[in-house]
């Protein structure tokens, strides 16, 4: 896609990365030593809500004014324009990370899925109880590629393998889903096969958040006749041309609802944006550490 052009070169330092997605078992550890809270079950607060919106908008009925998260309905019939999302997305008040679909629905006896209805703040959190970070884009694509630097995926360009190699949407989106995968929404990690460094599920089942803003331009004005950018930290400042009053991070390696037909965001160089106040069904995320921070939680 255009905001992932043009592919240019760029080194990292080494670091440690999760071999799976954080689970629901793993954030519960988490929550249970520090009683946090997520933002997806916090009331909402407007002024703060507002400061993201074009001046002068009416606020929300406060029966809608609950706290909530963004959860996926499927399509009864064909859907005229893939831009629209509110066609397949849904508010849903209730919903969170312990109620991935609603609140009638429940973690129970999933403790090895991966964690969702994580918002930026969120994984943040975690990451400082874990000693650990979030990876930047250019880490996180380096360590999706494993041995295949070149490829589009991350198990090569074979596209005929994605079935067995990553938890996607098939069929027509968002209406079919043949599930020849196996699974319809979200997987258990370890679901599908490791790529090259021993890493599961770098594409599909559900979006990883990095640190990097989200910046519609910021490929577009790198200096990329530099031979190699080093340790890359992303734009400086967020932006995105569809919606300026954003302030968005990059997600990385698409979710159980990519599709040929809409993003198919399970290629290695794939980058979605969302709000840092965001959570959503298909939206977790997973840790990296460096040698200097292995050493100092010792």
């Amino acid at each position: 896609m255009e905001h992932e052009k043009p592919a240019h070169k760029v080194a990292v330092d080494g670091f440690f990365m999760d071999i799976t997605e954080v689970t629901n078992d793993d954030f519960k550890k988490f929550v249970k030593a520090t009683g946090y809270e997520t933002v997806a079950e916090r009331q909402i607060d407007w002024e703060e809500m507002k400061k993201q919106l074009p001046e002068g908008t009416p606020k929300p009925h406060d029966s809608i004014m609950q706290p909530g998260s963004l959860t996926f309905r499927q399509a009864k019939s064909a859907v005229p324009n893939l831009y629209d999302f509110s066609q397949w997305w849904s508010w849903t008040i209730g919903a969170d990370w312990q109620h991935p679909n609603g609140p009638k629905s429940s973690i129970k006896g999933k403790g090895n899925y991966p964690v969702v209805h994580i918002a930026y703040e969120d994984a943040l959190a975690y990451c400082e109880w874990a000693n650990r970070r979030l990876p930047t884009e250019a880490e996180w694509e380096r360590a999706a590629r494993g041995t295949h630097l070149t490829t589009t995926y991350s198990w090569g360009d074979e596209d005929t393998k994605l079935s067995e190699k990553a938890n996607t949407w098939e069929g027509e989106f968002p209406v079919t889903n043949a599930e020849t995968d196996g699974y319809g929404l979200r997987a258990p990690v370890k679901s599908y096969p490791a790529n090259d460094f021993g890493l599961y599920d770098m594409a599909g089942n559900v979006w990883e958040w990095t640190n990097d803003w989200y910046n519609t331009n910021y490929y577009k004005e790198l200096n990329t006749t530099y031979p190699v950018a080093k340790n890359p930290l992303g734009a400086d400042q967020a932006y995105n041309e569809r919606d300026p009053y954003a302030r968005e991070k990059v997600m990385k390696g698409g979710s159980f609802l990519c599709n040929a037909s809409y993003c198919a965001s399970y290629r290695v160089s794939s980058r979605m944006a969302t709000s840092l106040d965001s959570s959503l069904e298909h939206l977790g995320f997973r840790t990296v550490a460096t040698a200097d921070m292995v050493r100092n939680s010792k």
